[in-house]
Parts: structure tokens; C-alpha cells; sequence
């Protein structure tokens, strides 16, 4: 009997790698006996907590600090990794497992709020109700608009008490760095934890307590419920398991939480999850998060590597004075070819939404590097389109993301332009002028249904438009776009126009444009082609299952917003427009950026191809000559285009025969059926106008200063 105790208690030593004694007998939770209620609130003495490692996303020394700890990714010289430890440095060496001193302390975040961490890898000791569960317990995770969710913002212990915990199981022997929480995001309750315990287990049954020398080391929480507190490990621990225990709460809520871990897995080649579930690239490019220098610098290096095929511009200033600049990718850089449609990326017209602007310096770079190797699918691309990348239109809001970190920057900061104004909903709203002119039935004879004015007071010095906006405006109406992406995040899926929906008391109702089914297509095949939009098996972002849905939506029926870029963009100009929200997390880490680029590579490459897809032409006179501000018209499609200055045009179509009718002013109508099919490549479909009757007698009787020739040819009889 004596043998079998001693080999159990052999066994049980062996297993704990991550403790250097015997656990503390207040650790296995639900082996206690409750304690008193005025207990429960009790705020731990100074001495007990680590205020030095807690750190938010409000201090601007602070937030160096954390940008350089979640960025870096070189050693830290004399870095120490060791397990949990209470002294005993004779245990300590002879413990089983990894040599940890050899490890960095600089560890990523494991995947909590970009969802490599799944709902079978959390677990709680209780929870309120299933929307409020421990898969729901995810930095930055939305809740929905009701209290009782079914995906609701957080994690919520089913009772307050200091029992309660959040668990995370890494699988496999991880390196511990700190923990990252927030409170429960809600608009009803104010719900947070002020104060917690970490413990950690390789066995998830017995726990080990991090410490502070002899005591249990009590981490700072939230102070509020939306930003982001980290609190470092004094030394990094290896365990397989973590657990996060509140010890104290924000007294008028309840015990509620979002956090995420930041921990490195340690090498293991058998480990099954890691590899089901590891993405690689083989492209070799510049995988970090770029400020505004950086970026200007990255810019540069494409355009010397490829001086023949880009050109760098700029389309104005921000508030702060920096320049929005783009790039260009041509066979003729800077001259607009007949017959050649214009493309457009946009990203970062909300600042913290960085995975779109580093993106597109990817594409950039990608296209640069695959034209040079001679890439047959790249270079067609290149030499039939000219391609316009503007990868940050908010640069001021991105700045303050960036002196955050992509972990602290929270769900808002630096969303907003320098002067607090959604630059992506900042233009006018033309949908309410275009819809008061057909309830007044002056389409088309008094009103286009297209190319809708923009009203004077929005031009006006004290209208409240960004200096961004007003780029922007400038810009489309200055280039004959046929089709652009706006890159957003913090969700998966495409939208499409329109954004507001046509009942003013409706909050969300499917609000289709006459090119309803182009602008299906064109979502489709961006969100057909993403690793994860259209993937039924993963999990939602946070509270909508767009995967459903083919991963697209009208932006309406998801939620109203007046003045968006794609309404404007489609009312204003010939351009169609929609937004892709290419990930969950708006600010991933940048070791999830290799990753990201995998899973929207041959989404942005495919969409930018749509832009081929239709007919095209030139609408010339009798002479030859090109026809600009022609309107080009489609039977049954109520939304017409116009030429450019030349005479050249692009309607994007689906596959089908359709009529086509040429008009312009002085000129007679002229009609033919165009046929598009189904592979890419427009099809070709010119017009040639006579000028009508009507403008050749306007033309004469200009020349005889507008009186009729009859009344003048007996005055010059009766002169003679």
C-alpha cells in the first residue's frame, strides 16, 4: 500500500511542470468553503498587487511601452523563462520539460479574439445564460442589442463570488507572457473585473497560483468596461492550462469579462491541433504593421523595384497635414488608356482598422514582385487595368491605433478622423434626393437616375466634411473608376450598396439598387474565394452568421447608414463600390499577418479581375471623334452610366443579352444588343451618333443670331 501511495505521488510530481512546490490550500476553488459576502468585494492590499505590469491603452508612455512588447519579435537580451515558482531552485533544475532560458519573453497574442483559440479550448466554472458563456469571453467580442443575446458580449459568471474563473486550454505546453482583459461590452450594464488571480496547470486539475515571492500575486483589472488592460508576468511560465479568477468587481455589476492570453507554444511536431491548424505563406514580403514613415518608405522600395509599371500620388492632406497617398500600378503609369478600365482599393478610412491598409502594402508588393517574374495572370492584369491603392485614408486615426498596440487600441481608438468624423459616412446623401425626385415621378425626365448633384450646402466652407471626404470626392470625380473595395474589419463579410434604407424608421431592411444582381455577383466572388467567409464551420465574429449567407450582405439589412462611400459612389459616378471586412480582429498581431494574407490574397486579386466583366466602348460622332458625357442606358436597369472624356465606357454586367441604347446632347439615340458572356473579358460594344435634326436647326439659327431665316431673307431683300 505504502508503494502504490508513493508512486502516485511520483506520478502527480511528474506532471507538474509548472510547479515548483505544493499548491496553495486555498487553490482548488470549489474545495472551499464559501466565504462571508462582505469578503467578496474586499479590495486587496497594495502590497498584494503588481502595479507596475498593468498597463492600458490611456498614457502616452505606457503605450510605447506596450507597442515595443507586443511588436517585438527579436530575443530580449537576458530574457529568463521559468515556471511557476516558490523557491525551491533544487526542484527547479531538476524539473522535466523545456529549456525556457533560451526562450524570448516577447510572446503574440494566442488567438482569443481572431478566433485560432475555439469554443471547445474555453471553459468557466459557471455562466449567467449561453450567450454570456466562456466562448464569448473574447477580447473586443461585440454583444448584440438585447440583454439576453444569444451572442452577448462577454463572459458572465453564473453567480459573484471570488469561485468563479475563465480557463483557456493552449493545448499543448505553452510560454505564459500576461493576460489582456476588458469588461463586458453591453449598452445596458456596466459590468468589469477590478482585480484577478492567474493560475496555471498542465493537467487542468491541479493548479498552481502565480505569485509575488510567498504571496498570491493579484493582477489589476479594469477600471472600465470598453479599454484594454494588460498586465505582463514578472517571468514568463510554461503551463498547458491558464486560468483567469476575479477577486474583485465593479460593485453596481457582476463578475463579466473579455481577455485574451499572450503566450508562445513551445515547439512540438506531434502536437495534432497545431498543425491542422497552421497557415504559411511562401510569399516573400514585408510582414509587420508600418507607420507613416514606414509606409512612405515601403512606397518608395516598390516604385524602385518596379519604376515601369508604378507611380506614387498623392490625393491630398489629412488634418494633421500628412498626405494620402497612393500607388499606382500601370503598363503607362499616370495617362488613362481607352479602353482600359480604372480599379480602386481603399483601406483605413477608419483608423484602427488595420489589417486592410496592410494589406494592400502587401498587394503592392506582391504585384511588383510577380509582374518582375514574369506571372501571366499579373501581368495581363497589369497591362489591362490601371489599378489604384490607397491604403490609408484616416493616417492621423491610424496614429493613434499604432502608439496603442494592435492588442490596446481597443474597438474605436483612432477610428474617427482628427476632427471625430466617420470619414467612411462622411459624404452626402444622395439617396434621399434621388428617392424624393422618383416619389415626385421627375425620373428621368427632369432628374437622372444617375450622377446625382451633390447639394450646395455640403460644398460649403462650414459644412461639417472632413478634409479626408473632401479628398476623396475630388479624387472619384476626377478618375472614371468603374470599380472599387473599400477594406474594413472587424467582421467577415462583403456589403454591397445601398447602405441607407429607404423607410426613414427602419433600422435594418434589404434596400436593393437596380444593379442588385451585378452587386451580388461582385460580393460573391470576393467572399467565394476568402479562406474564412464562407467557411459554415467557423465561428461568428460576434453576434451575425454571414457565412449563411455566402458571406455577403446588403449593407441595409445589416445595418442603415446614410452618406456611405458606396451609396455616393454609385449616385455620383460611374464607379460601383462595396466594402470587405476582411477579419474579426480590426488589429491583428503582426505574426497573424502572414496568415491574413493567405486567407484574402486571391480574394483581392479576383475581385480587382470583376472589374472586366460587362461591355465597353467608345461612343463616337461621324468624325471619329470620342463623346464625352454620353449616357449609356440598359432596358430594365434603372441606372444609367457616362462616358468619359474620350467617349470611352464600362458597364459592368452580368452574363446575358441586353439592349443598349447611346444618347447625347445634339445627337441622335442610337441602340444595339450587346451579349455578355460568360468568360472574362468585356465584351465590345461602340456607338456612333449623328447629330439629330433639332441640333442642326439650333445650330443655324445661332448662326443667324436665333431669329428664324424666313423673317431674315426679306429684310436683306428690302436692303438691297
Amino acid at each position: 500500500m505504502f508503494l502504490q501511495v508513493s508512486l502516485q505521488l511520483l506520478l502527480m510530481f511528474s506532471q507538474m511542470d509548472v510547479c515548483s512546490g505544493f499548491p496553495a490550500e486555498d487553490e482548488d476553488y470549489y474545495m472551499q468553503e464559501l466565504l462571508s459576502r462582505e469578503h467578496y468585494h474586499q479590495i486587496p492590499s497594495p502590497e498584494e498587487v503588481l502595479p507596475t505590469d498593468s498597463r492600458d491603452a490611456s498614457g502616452g508612455a505606457v503605450r510605447k511601452e506596450t507597442k515595443t512588447k507586443l511588436f517585438a519579435s527579436k530575443k530580449s537580451p537576458g530574457s529568463d523563462s521559468t515556471s511557476v515558482t516558490n523557491g525551491n531552485k533544487k526542484r527547479e533544475k531538476n524539473q522535466k520539460g523545456v529549456k525556457t532560458d533560451d526562450i524570448s519573453d516577447d510572446c503574440p497574442p494566442l488567438g482569443l479574439e481572431t478566433l485560432k483559440v475555439d469554443d471547445f479550448q474555453l471553459h468557466a466554472s459557471t455562466m449567467r445564460h449561453y450567450g454570456l458563456g466562456p466562448h464569448r469571453g473574447r477580447l473586443n467580442i461585440q454583444g448584440g442589442l438585447l440583454e439576453d443575446d444569444h451572442y452577448d458580449g462577454g463572459w458572465c459568471a453564473g453567480r459573484n463570488d471570488p469561485l468563479q474563473w475563465l480557463e483557456v486550454d493552449a493545448r499543448r505546453l505553452t510560454k505564459f507572457t500576461g493576460v489582456i482583459t476588458q469588461g463586458r461590452s453591453s449598452l445596458w450594464s456596466s459590468d468589469w473585473v477590478s482585480s484577478y488571480k492567474v493560475l496555471l496547470s498542465n493537467d487542468s486539475h491541479s493548479w498552481v497560483t502565480l505569485k509575488n515571492g510567498s504571496r498570491d500575486l493579484i493582477f489589476m483589472g479594469n477600471r472600465e468596461k470598453e479599454i484594454p488592460i494588460l498586465n505582463n508576468f514578472p517571468k514568463p511560465v510554461v503551463a498547458r492550462y491558464i486560468r483567469v479568477n476575479p477577486r474583485s468587481w465593479y460593485p453596481g455589476g457582476s463578475i463579466c469579462m473579455r481577455l485574451e492570453i499572450l503566450g508562445c507554444p513551445l515547439p512540438d511536431p506531434n502536437n495534432y491541433y497545431r498543425r491542422r491548424n497552421e497557415i504559411t505563406t511562401t510569399d516573400n514580403l514585408d510582414f509587420k504593421h508600418h507607420n507613416y514613415k514606414e509606409m512612405r518608405q515601403l512606397m518608395k522600395v516598390v516604385n524602385e523595384m518596379c519604376p515601369n509599371i508604378t507611380r506614387i500620388y498623392n490625393i491630398g492632406k489629412s488634418f494633421n497635414g500628412q498626405k494620402l497617398y497612393a500607388v499606382e500600378i500601370s503598363d503607362n503609369p499616370g495617362e488613362h488608356e481607352i479602353g482600359e478600365p480604372e480599379f480602386r482599393y481603399t483601406a483605413g478610412s477608419h483608423g484602427n482598422e488595420v489589417l486592410g491598409r496592410e494589406l494592400l502594402l502587401l498587394l503592392m508588393q506582391f504585384m511588383c514582385q510577380e509582374y518582375l517574374s514574369g506571372n501571366p495572370r499579373i501581368r495581363h492584369l497589369v497591362d489591362e487595368t490601371r489599378i489604384h491603392l490607397l491604403p490609408s485614408v484616416n493616417p492621423d486615426g491610424y496614429e493613434k491605433a499604432f502608439e496603442a498596440g494592435s492588442e490596446l487600441s481597443g474597438w474605436s481608438l483612432g477610428r474617427w478622423s482628427r476632427d471625430g468624423l466617420d470619414i467612411h459616412h462622411n459624404f452626402p446623401d444622395l439617396n434621399s434626393i434621388l428617392w424624393e425626385a422618383e416619389a415626385r415621378k421627375w425620373v428621368p425626365r427632369k432628374f437622372h437616375n444617375h450622377h446625382v448633384p451633390i447639394p450646395d450646402w455640403y460644398q460649403s466652407k462650414n459644412a461639417t466634411v472632413a478634409v479626408e471626404t473632401r479628398a476623396l470626392v475630388s479624387w472619384m470625380e476626377k478618375i472614371p473608376f468603374v470599380l472599387g473595395g473599400n477594406l474594413q474589419g472587424g467582421e467577415l463579410v462583403v456589403t454591397f450598396p445601398y447602405d441607407r434604407t429607404r423607410s426613414v424608421s427602419a433600422v435594418r431592411e434589404q434596400t436593393a439598387t437596380p444593379d442588385d444582381q451585378v452587386f451580388r455577383w461582385l460580393a460573391f466572388s470576393y467572399a467565394s474565394t476568402h479562406r474564412l467567409m464562407t467557411d459554415v464551420s467557423h465561428r461568428v465574429c460576434h453576434t451575425d452568421d454571414f457565412a449563411k449567407e455566402d458571406g455577403t450582405i446588403n449593407g441595409a439589412s445589416w445595418h442603415t447608414a446614410a452618406g456611405s462611400m458606396n451609396d455616393f459612389s454609385y449616385l455620383h459616378t460611374n464607379c460601383f463600390e462595396l466594402s470587405m471586412y476582411v477579419g474579426c480582429d480590426k488589429y491583428p498581431h503582426e505574426s497573424e499577418l502572414p496568415e491574413e494574407w493567405e486567407n484574402n490574397r486571391e480574394s483581392l486579386l479576383v475581385f480587382m479581375e470583376q472589374v472586366h466583366r460587362g461591355i465597353k466602348g467608345v461612343v463616337r460622332d461621324v468624325q471619329g471623334k470620342g463623346i464625352a458625357n454620353a449616357i449609356i442606358s440598359v432596358d430594365g436597369i434603372n441606372h444609367d452610366i457616362r462616358t468619359g472624356a474620350d467617349g470611352d465606357f464600362w458597364r459592368l454586367l452580368n452574363p446575358g443579352e441586353y439592349n443598349v441604347r447611346a444618347r447625347a446632347e445634339g445627337h441622335s439615340v442610337s441602340s444595339k444588343v450587346c451579349e455578355v458572356g460568360y468568360k472574362m473579358g468585356a465584351s465590345r460594344c461602340d456607338f456612333v451618333l449623328s447629330r439629330s435634326n433639332l441640333s442642326r436647326i439650333k445650330e443655324i439659327m445661332k448662326k443667324f443670331n436665333k431669329q428664324p431665316i424666313s423673317m431674315r431673307l426679306p429684310r436683306q431683300r428690302q436692303n438691297t
